[in-house]
């Protein structure tokens, strides 16, 4: 897995880089940036040398004046040290400071704002099916999803349910994120059938027996913690009566598939198609981010149930995209997409299907996913029409 090149950008200014764990974010820093000095703040002792004095980073760029680059790794864990990488950002402009992290909790009392425009902040995401290409199995990354530490590993079930109990649960009480790690793990299990689907908290309260306060923060534990995402509603020159939720998405649909319940009565079908879905929202977070252009993304519906699961706003950037599991194309299943299309004449539409064959079908688009998702390359149209 390490002679994979990922669409990550290299830059050479300073910037954070955050990611859940697991996603490669110190193995590409270690090929990007071969000479880089790391200070590991998951290491025993770097941690406590750190924390006791903070300081002990101008002591080692000082230390080391041919080092031009500083790689301060799971930056949370220490937030004090950002007033000392402020510092050194401001005095040594000839150095650059890259500070990864898989949690944004920490960090938003006394880090982030205090480097405001001093330091870039850039995203890791999960493997693409374009970064892994002929490695790339549709099958197989619907089942264990793309996170790297699941994709190298020979046993994915057995990792995956490995990462789900140590970092989702253990991490979260090792943190002192919450009071009661049994309601929390029923929360997991209880938002997962909320994956892909309009968010209702008060449903999720009841499922899980908590207070909805209490919903409502497990939920921003998951977003700080950048393992799930909230689509919110496309609402641009709204010509009809839209829902006003959001959606909810695991970062990974291997994540969703381990925690997800599942029993005879469960519609398999179903769980796969959102599987599906959350696995090109992934990928579609993933080419934004890791692109030069801006953009977001968000899911339109109406309250007479039209919708659209994807639409890509941004300059010049106008899609509609509508995912389904099913290998042939109903007429139902453009008629999300051909609603969309009478309120915004200007987007580009898209329908993502399990069949082989790319065609025109009432001036909609249609792709293979896998195809799809193969030729989805950062700062390249989302999809070539040559192709």
């Amino acid at each position: 897995m390490k002679n994979i090149v990922r669409h990550i950008p290299k830059i050479k200014e300073s910037f954070f880089l955050f990611g859940p764990r697991g996603t490669g974010k110190s193995t590409w820093l270690t090929m990007s940036y071969p000479d880089a000095l790391i200070i590991d703040l998951l290491s025993t002792s770097t941690f406590r040398t750190i924390t006791a004095n903070p300081e002990r980073l101008i002591e080692l760029v000082e230390g080391n004046p041919d080092i031009k680059t500083f790689i301060i790794d799971e930056v949370q864990k220490v937030p004090v040290i950002l007033s000392v990488v402020h510092k050194l950002i401001e005095e040594k402009k000839d150095k650059q400071f890259i500070l990864t992290g898989s949690s944004a909790r920490k960090l938003k009392r006394t880090g982030v704002d205090l480097l405001a425009g001093r330091a870039l902040l850039k995203k890791c995401h999960p493997f693409m099916a374009s970064e892994l290409k002929n490695l790339f199995s549709l099958s197989d990354a619907l089942k264990y999803g793309l996170i790297p530490l699941i994709v190298a590993s020979e046993n994915p079930v057995e990792v995956l349910d490995t990462y789900i109990g140590l970092y989702l649960r253990e991490e979260v009480q090792a943190e002192g994120l919450v009071r009661n790690i049994n309601n929390f793990s029923r929360f997991l299990e209880a938002i997962s059938f909320s994956y892909g689907s309009v968010l209702n908290k008060s449903e999720v309260s009841r499922e899980c027996e908590v207070e909805r306060k209490t919903v409502e923060g497990y939920i921003s534990i998951l977003q700080d913690l950048l393992i799930s995402y909230s689509l919110p509603v496309f609402s641009k020159r709204a010509k009809r009566k839209l829902v006003k939720h959001l959606k909810f998405y695991y970062f990974d649909c291997g994540v969703f598939n381990a925690v997800r319940p599942k029993g005879p009565l469960d519609n398999m079908q179903g769980i796969y198609g959102l599987s599906l879905e959350g696995l090109v929202l992934q990928h579609l977070l993933a080419w934004k981010d890791y692109s030069n252009f801006a953009s977001n993304i968000y899911y339109w519906r109406t309250h007479s149930g039209a919708e659209v699961d994807f639409v890509i706003y941004g300059e010049n950037l106008f899609y509609g995209i509508e995912v389904k599991s099913s290998a042939t194309i109903h007429p139902k299943d453009l008629s999300g997409l051909k609603s969309f299309h009478e309120d915004y004449p200007e987007a580009r539409l898209y329908f993502l299907y399990m069949g082989k064959d790319i065609l025109t079908r009432e001036k909609i688009l249609c792709i293979p996913v896998e195809t799809f998702l193969l030729n989805l390359i950062p700062n390249q149209p989302l999809w070539k029409t040559n192709q």
